[in-house]
């Protein structure tokens, strides 16, 4: 029998996933005792898994997560007051089909910013859309934006990002236009996504740095009020360690 035109149709189709199994399949004597409905049930289920594969790197490769970090890598040996309890019920990603945030507060090196894109790794192979910001590059993209036109199709793409994590919020004082900006980044947000925030401070003391008390009420009831929050601890995992940290928080600074 001749395969060749059905590769090639397979080709055309761009069904790789099915023309790599069947190349499989020709160099695989024992596949020929499976029946018709066998072997074609094999090849659908390579075009599933490689169709998901595809979108997963999509998902991934947009997120432009900060850290390669998986949640399933967490290490528990590392006294830090993480609860276990907690972060297994975060690795099943019901908070963001909940739309809750989640907050992850520390001193710097204890792994918030690498434990923040662990989360949304999961997330991302959970099917959802996520987005990676450092405070400082959200606040120059919002700026530039607004100078070349682009402010309201940011603002659109950011609110479509079902997990938005935002990086070490807090590290300087927010200047006007920058309060603004995040009241209105969240504001598109609140009640149907999710938010990760990276903080040195405990969100009691986010009114300091937010700067205006009437803002800073509507930022912090945005964020706060239906997330999971949790305080790491501990000395930086980079003097603990110095060159031999762990393999999970590798470059980790937050």
């Amino acid at each position: 029998m001749m395969l060749h035109p059905t590769l090639d149709i397979l080709a055309q189709l761009r069904l790789n996933g099915m023309l790599k199994a069947l190349q499989e399949q020709l160099d695989m004597p024992e596949i020929q005792t499976l029946s018709f409905e066998e072997r074609l049930g094999l090849l659908l289920d390579r075009e599933l898994s490689t169709r998901e594969n595809r979108r997963l790197q999509t998902r991934l490769k947009q997120a432009k997560l900060r850290e390669s970090a998986a949640i399933e890598d967490l290490d528990y040996r590392v006294h830090r007051g993480l609860d276990k309890a907690l972060m297994s019920r975060l690795a099943g990603s019901h908070w963001i089909r909940e739309h809750l945030n989640v907050i992850i507060t520390g001193p710097t090196g204890v792994g918030k910013t690498w434990i923040a894109c662990a989360l949304a790794n999961k997330a991302c192979r959970d099917g959802y859309r996520v987005l990676y910001y450092r405070i400082t590059r959200l606040f120059t993209e919002l700026f530039r934006s607004r100078a070349d036109g682009s402010y309201p199709r940011l603002l659109q793409r950011i609110s479509k990002a079902q997990v938005l994590i935002i990086d070490d919020l807090g590290s300087t004082p927010l200047e006007p236009s920058e309060r603004r900006d995040l009241r209105e980044v969240l504001e598109d947000r609140y009640g149907s996504t999710s938010t990760i925030i990276t903080s040195q401070m405990d969100p009691k003391h986010w009114h300091s740095f937010i700067g205006d008390a009437t803002i800073a009420d509507g930022i912090c009831d945005r964020l706060i009020h239906n997330a999971h929050s949790f305080k790491l601890a501990g000395e930086s995992l980079r003097k603990k360690y110095g060159l031999n940290l762990p393999s999970q928080e590798g470059k980790e600074e937050n």
